[in-house]
């Protein structure tokens, strides 16, 4: 079983997350822990997913966890670069719509400050259909 591999950096003054592998039961209890203590300490997060080969609802729910600790907060976690697996996942658990889905970190960069048209991030990006 390859498990996930998480790291962060500052890039141009924001935080960036990096995952790389599988995100699934047995690592989202810490990647949820980790990506929240790193939105206690940025505003914002964006959360590199190009890595990211695999996930499964539990590592959905490990990042929904981190986004809503992080709005909570007055901040937000955005998700960059996620691959087509990753995509559906989403789009099946139908919780795209919850998170701000980006084609890559400088999109997600590029996007602060700026306000969400009325078009959903995913539709408008092309990563998902609009329906």
């Amino acid at each position: 079983m390859f498990s996930v591999d998480l790291s962060t950096s500052e890039r141009g003054g924001l935080t960036v997350a990096v995952l790389r592998g599988e995100l699934d039961v047995a690592d989202a209890a810490s990647v949820a822990a980790d990506l929240t203590a790193a939105a206690e300490s940025a505003r914002v997060v964006i959360v590199d997913l190009a890595g990211l080969a695999f996930i499964d609802s539990s590592g959905v729910a490990a990042l929904a966890k981190a986004t809503r600790h992080a709005r909570v907060g007055g901040g937000d976690l955005l998700l960059a670069a996620a691959q087509q697996p990753v995509l559906r996942v989403l789009a099946t658990t139908r919780l795209a719509g919850a998170f701000s889905l980006h084609a890559g970190v400088d999109e997600a960069a590029s996007s602060l400050g700026q306000s969400r048209a009325a078009v959903p991030e995913p539709v408008r990006s092309g990563l998902l259909p609009a329906t």
